[in-house]
């Protein structure tokens, strides 16, 4: 009598692994087949003459990089302004995020009446979709109809005038108001979660021992957050550097020279001016860059964690 065959069985050691191929493939397919396409189109002269066909555009080596970094010349001068305007920017949302929500997390600890719709009202501008969030404030920045100069100038007389919010030098301010209001919630609800690992009983002996409010956030809640503090503030780096849809659905496709942030102006100078090639070799600058940044930022907390220890 014939023995069934039997089927060979994988060890459980390697299922995870395998349940992880088709995510590993979907994100080879999404994210780096076009990173190497765009790495490899930063070498070549690719204009709108080769749209068709872009292996076909001449191969310029180094040239559009050359271009991209001559801070003498026009395209060079734009880009670097439009980094330090990136920096500004990146700087200042993602300092008011994490100030707005330490102290959003630290205040919503105590127990108190309310607690939890303060919680729900905090959280909608991150459960909101970014573009329907975005176009309600272009709406509110108009110059006549708009709620912000209603508010401002109309009811609490604040301005002399009706300023112009999605022009001129008050477009940046918009932009850092617009970038706030939907990042600070996810500050906001990381640090609530890592307040809530802190044992209640190291405020309530330094309550005892005649430490105010300011201490104990200063030597205690600080130093226990540092862990989640470092790894939110690489996150909000990131996101806040490398934003796209707030300026581009604020401001459409020509955002003011005051918040030309590099993210949109690399999307102008591939698909307004048709220079896909110096486009790409662009976005490849600013990939190297938020990689040094994250490596040298991961390398300095690493060495402070072990020093720590």
């Amino acid at each position: 009598m014939r023995q069934p065959l039997r089927r060979p069985r994988l060890p459980r050691t390697a299922l995870p692994y395998l349940l992880l191929v088709p995510a590993l493939l979907l994100e080879l397919l999404i994210h780096l087949v076009p990173m190497v396409v765009g790495v490899v189109m930063s070498f070549r002269q690719l204009t709108q003459f080769f749209i068709r066909d872009w292996s076909t555009a001449p191969w310029r080596g180094l040239g559009n990089y050359r271009t991209a970094v001559d801070f003498s010349a026009p395209v060079g001068r734009s880009l670097l302004n439009s980094f330090w305007t990136t920096c500004q920017f990146t700087v200042l949302s993602v300092g008011l995020s994490w100030l707005l929500g330490m102290a959003a997390a630290i205040y919503l600890q105590e127990n108190f009446r309310g607690r939890g719709l303060l919680r729900t009202i905090f959280l909608i501008p991150y459960a909101l979709p970014v573009y329907a969030a975005v176009i309600t404030w272009s709406f509110m920045f108009q110059h006549d109809t708009g709620l912000i100069n209603h508010v401002l100038h109309d009811q609490l007389h604040l301005t002399s005038g009706k300023p112009f919010w999605l022009i001129g030098d008050n477009s940046f301010t918009a932009l850092v108001t617009v970038s706030v209001w939907k990042t600070w919630p996810f500050a906001f609800l990381t640090l609530m979660a890592g307040l809530q690992n802190i044992p209640r009983e190291l405020y309530e002996a330094a309550s005892m021992d005649g430490a105010g409010a300011w201490q104990q956030v200063r030597r205690i809640t600080l130093p226990s957050l540092r862990p989640v503090n470092q790894v939110l503030v690489l996150v909000l780096f990131l996101w806040t550097f490398n934003d796209f849809n707030t300026p581009y659905v604020l401001f459409g496709r020509s955002a003011p020279q005051a918040a030309d942030l590099i993210s949109i102006h690399i999307y102008q100078s591939s698909f307004v001016t048709w220079n896909f090639g110096t486009g790409s070799a662009m976005s490849v600058l600013l990939l190297l860059f938020l990689l040094l940044v994250t490596g040298a930022y991961l390398l300095v907390t690493s060495r402070r964690r072990s020093a720590d220890a």
